[in-house]
């Protein structure tokens, strides 16, 4: 049965500002995070070859692109670090002199009113590219969270807004926040990444961080992509133990898992629209097989519509741009 001529969809579309109208999700700036990668070196800005507009940053060109990002009007950074050494235990992570407790000073110090995350993992600064401690070559769940307590204090201390804990070590978020607590850090939040996958879209940020496991694969910790039900396991386990805001990685291959997660808590949910999915759109788009402006908000808006609350994204800068144009057009 039809209801034609009577319903006409296209009534509602004859316009921009009919479509403004009725849109049904939206996108602002204040939904992004724009992700950063601090090295160690000095006055140094190296893009990324398998990111384009993306950099390995010393912590002065750091803080730039966090005044940057500021400016624009984006509320929050997260942090990557890329140490001059690595070892087993990841002990720059963890060290009061490490690249990110140093960046986050100086972003503390220099920028406003910008909401400064730390990634909370050490595969960026172990030796062997794993995200804990290797015991026999397999990665020792228990004796990890040790160290995931000290590094969360160590970037507590520094100053950090936001503890980022993504290795998906069981136990993980009860951990940092009990050390958070006992140590006079009961403000601080915890975004966990409680549903993060074992995904082939890692591959740039890899390059990018410098974070490639010598040897095996991270199937052991990350989750299967064939499961769906599991993330929400693991999600209701992070809001159990103590997470403020729980996160998808990635987002783009994951919308219908953001979409349960944000139906099964009501905490804020995060997605991450992660390297390699940034990357193929400026792939696509330098051979000219589409259009990066438009692709890069079909993205972003599916993955709001899916249920994220906020996105952390490499486009973050491009989009706040973009959405800045669209509201003078209004």
């Amino acid at each position: 049965m039809t209801t034609y001529p009577l319903h006409r969809g296209r009534r509602i579309r004859f316009s921009r500002q009919m479509r403004n109208l009725v849109a049904e999700t939206h996108l602002n700036i204040d939904d992004l995070i724009y992700p950063l990668f601090v090295t160690h070196e000095k006055h140094i800005q190296k893009e990324i070859p398998s990111m384009p507009g993306c950099y390995q940053e010393s912590i002065d060109y750091a803080v730039a692109e966090a005044q940057e990002a500021k400016e624009l009007g984006i509320p929050a950074i997260i942090l990557f670090g890329i140490p001059e050494t690595k070892d087993a235990t990841g002990s720059d992570a963890y060290c009061e002199t490490g690249v990110i407790q140093e960046a986050i000073r100086e972003i503390k110090k220099k920028v406003v009113d910008l909401i400064v995350i730390a990634d909370l993992c050490m595969c960026e600064y172990t030796s062997h590219g794993h995200c804990g401690i290797v015991e026999a070559g397999e990665v020792d769940n228990d004796k990890t969270l040790e160290y995931l307590a000290r590094i969360a204090i160590a970037q507590a201390k520094a100053g950090v807004d936001i503890v980022a804990p993504s290795g998906m070590m069981d136990g993980m978020v009860k951990v940092i926040r009990k050390s958070l607590d006992e140590n006079g850090f009961t403000n601080i939040p915890i975004m966990s990444y409680s549903a993060k996958y074992a995904s082939s879209f890692y591959g740039p940020f890899r390059d990018a961080a410098e974070s490639a496991p010598q040897f095996g694969d991270r199937r052991t910790y990350q989750m299967d992509y064939r499961n769906a039900r599991e993330a929400i396991n693991e999600t209701l386990t992070d809001v159990e133990e103590g997470a403020d805001i729980v996160m998808v990685k990635p987002a783009l291959s994951y919308l219908d898992v953001i979409y349960r997660v944000k139906q099964s808590t009501n905490l804020p949910v995060a997605a991450y629209n992660v390297s390699g999915e940034y990357s193929m759109i400026k792939a696509a788009a330098r051979l000219g097989w589409l259009d990066e402006k438009s692709a890069m908000m079909e993205v972003l808006y599916a993955i709001k519509r899916a249920g994220a609350d906020m996105i952390l994204t490499y486009f973050a800068k491009q989009a706040a741009k973009e959405l800045l144009r669209l509201k003078i057009q209004e």
